[in-house]
């Protein structure tokens, strides 16, 4: 075979060069000499499926791609290529959740992967665990991670799993299997399974391990038939599952069935259970109970939410403009009229922040009502939710992620699953003179903008010859008036009607709030979107604007500015007017966030527009160049499947090298002069929205 070929295997000498540059010379490999040696009698394509993934594990962890090259002539022996990359990627997903030794671990076993993946019953929780932590967060209540353990169980926060189902007999059932793992688990802290004190029940019983284990499956009962109330086709996929219930819960079915039972029936039934001598049945879809855990993060969250809120409360007492006298009595109850998180305040029904009202939903949802410890406002004083400890740390957060979403990377070709952590903010009003200044400043450019945007609502068309209508088809009338004077019958459609062109449009614009943008650029920002919503109001289009910073994948900040279906006025002003410079410029993880808030918008077309003032960035060396752009691109294209049109307005005068890759030709502008993002912006939305 000619050394020339294409496909001639490389030579030991080649392998050890090649080796030495995707193992970056790191001083944790072995050998490169050894390495080439046992890869050299590989086929080509073999060799370059090694050197492949033992480069792109190198640039996760060098020991890892150390380890995947060593391995890779035995691995070989019993895994095809398709076996092989799913076998990497399994473990660098390990690495991602569970660190170096997980992963390294997972590569070790090659036989036991080969085994499971043989096995076509078997699933392992890696292939479902983003499905599963979508299906989660689509049911009711706060959102729930999801992570690989021993045993199915939950602390309320977090649902572990166990990494392989293989107990039915297929494996379309044990995904299924999972699915109604999951619900349970979720059922428990949403219908209120840990809001009795369980330490205390279980622990007055000698065999605490069968009162736990008689209470989860009496649980099992209440929860299934709350589950049916709500979700009655996921009841029945349920019930399909686990078959007819054993004949030791038959007699507490309609018990615990009841809309009105509670964990407190169940711990009724638990004395008499325990009384005899049966022993737990074994329900396939059930459980664990671990009430110490679930106490712990509970009144951790509880702590947590409560002060949220009592700072909520004590930023509207403190509001610019509120009278002393009114600040002086106070009094604070859940609205019985309203949504289920929104108050009645000395008389006043107020809607507080959205952080505030998911605090206010999961304090009834642990303790079924708002504590009065939690209604009494905090006192003066910036309350900051997070704190940075040091250059370059991770941020520590006083409450768990909104979302957790993943990002794309490049070098394994997969997503690296709930990678980012996405927070969601109110920004508070700033200064209330700088939209007014701006108005004046800027009315005649204004009015020109809203002259060009009025020609886009079109005029009202109108139909003729209609049966009713509020306005006399003259044309009509008359043709009527001739025919009956020539003997013919004349026309009954005498009417003509207006109808009003609408427009379907949802537009949404993710404003880069980054440090880089500190100064005359946020300036720009400011003053573009003040203006453009000056002139989108003449429209009636539903739009919306978010900004976004963060610090690392830990702390990836959104900032609602104007929420679909909020109103342009002084709340939303004042939001414009605090758009400040924050930290880095993590694209992916907003515009997949975004994305998801435009696709929920009932309109027939959405439009996605981002302004920034460079490239994807974040703190470190990961996601900065090409990392950074390639998950861009990735979330924008997930977005025009979800069928949301981007467009980027950038100054950036290096910005056309990459963003043509990220947007696509004619999908994005580099401006030359931040003076001109105004009219520019309002330019594409008008032509885009045409």
């Amino acid at each position: 075979m000619s050394s020339s070929g294409p496909s001639s295997r490389l030579s030991a000498a080649q392998l050890e060069q090649r080796l030495d540059d995707a193992l970056l010379a790191s001083s944790s490999h072995r050998s490169v000499a050894k390495l080439a040696r046992d890869l050299e009698y590989l086929p080509r394509e073999r060799q370059d499926l090694v050197l492949h993934w033992a480069e792109v594990c190198t640039q996760t962890n060098a020991a890892i791609g150390d380890l995947v090259a060593s391995l890779a002539p035995r691995a070989l022996v019993l895994l095809d290529a398709a076996a092989f990359e799913a076998w990497v990627l399994a473990a660098l997903d390990r690495y991602d959740r569970h660190g170096a030794r997980a992963a390294m671990e997972s590569l070790r076993d090659v036989a036991g992967f080969r085994a499971a993946r043989d096995d076509t019953r078997d699933v392992a929780l890696a292939t479902v665990e983003g499905r599963l932590g979508r299906f989660v967060r689509g049911l009711s209540g706060r959102t729930l991670r999801i992570r690989a353990g021993a045993a199915a169980w939950t602390d309320t926060e977090t649902i572990h799993l166990p990494a392989r189902l293989g107990v039915l007999s297929d494996a379309g059932a044990n995904r299924a299997l999972y699915r109604a793992m999951t619900a349970l688990l979720w059922a428990q802290a949403r219908f209120g399974t840990f809001n009795a004190d369980l330490e205390a029940a279980v622990d007055a019983w000698p065999q605490r391990e069968r009162a736990l284990a008689w209470l989860a499956a009496l649980e099992t009962v209440r929860l299934e038939a709350c589950i049916a109330r709500e979700l009655p086709g996921l009841a029945r996929e349920m019930a399909g599952l686990r078959g007819p219930w054993p004949s030791e819960l038959t007699s507490v079915v309609d018990r615990l069935g009841a809309p009105s039972a509670s964990v407190a029936d169940s711990l009724a039934l638990l004395s008499e259970y325990m009384a005899g001598e049966a022993h737990p049945p074994v329900l396939v879809h059930a459980g664990t109970l671990d009430p110490a855990a679930a106490r712990r993060v509970r009144a951790q969250r509880i702590g947590r939410e409560t002060e949220v809120l009592r700072h909520a409360l004590g930023a509207w007492k403190a509001a610019p403009g509120r009278r002393p006298a009114e600040s002086s009595s106070w009094e604070a109850t859940l609205a019985d009229d309203a949504g289920p998180a929104e108050f009645r305040i000395e008389g006043k029904l107020v809607a507080l922040p959205e952080e505030a009202r998911a605090a206010a939903q999961s304090l009834v949802q642990d303790l079924g009502e708002i504590p009065p410890e939690a209604l009494a406002p905090a006192g003066p004083g910036a309350w900051k939710p997070t704190d940075r400890q040091g250059e370059g740390a991770h941020y520590v957060a006083t409450r768990p992620p909104d979302h957790y979403y993943d990002e794309w990377d490049f070098h394994r070709n997969a997503h690296r699953r709930g990678w980012c952590h996405l927070y969601e903010n109110d920004l508070p009003a700033g200064d209330a003179g700088f939209v007014r200044e701006v108005s004046q400043r800027h009315a005649a450019l204004i009015r020109r903008i809203r002259r060009r945007f009025e020609a886009l609502r079109g005029e009202d068309r109108v139909l003729g010859r209609q049966l009713d209508g509020e306005e006399l088809d003259v044309d009509a009338a008359v043709e009527a008036v001739c025919d009956r004077a020539a003997g013919s019958e004349p026309s009954s459609r005498l009417f003509a009607r207006r109808v009003r062109c609408e427009r379907s449009l949802a537009a949404l614009f993710m404003v880069d709030m980054s440090g880089s943008t500190q100064g005359w650029v946020n300036d720009a920002e400011r003053e573009a979107l003040v203006m453009l919503c000056e002139a989108i109001e003449t429209l009636g289009d539903a739009y919306a604007i978010y900004g976004f910073s963060g610090w690392t994948r830990t702390r990836c900040d959104i900032y609602r500015i104007k929420g679909f279906g909020e109103r342009y006025g002084d709340a939303v002003r004042g939001r414009i007017s605090a758009i400040a410079a924050k930290d880095y410029t993590r694209m992916g993880v907003a515009i997949r966030h975004l994305t998801r808030l435009l696709v929920a918008q009932p309109a027939r077309h959405r439009l996605l527009v981002s302004l920034s003032d460079g490239r994807p960035d974040d703190f470190g060396d990961e996601y900065r160049g090409q990392y950074g752009v390639e998950d861009t691109r990735r979330a924008l294209l997930e977005a025009r499947a979800q069928g949301v049109r981007s467009y980027c307005v950038t100054i950036d005068r290096h910005g056309a090298d990459y963003l043509r890759h990220m947007y696509g030709p004619a999908r994005y502008t580099v401006l030359d002069d931040v003076r001109k993002l105004p009219l520019k912006l309002a330019d594409i939305y008008r032509r885009m929205s045409s």
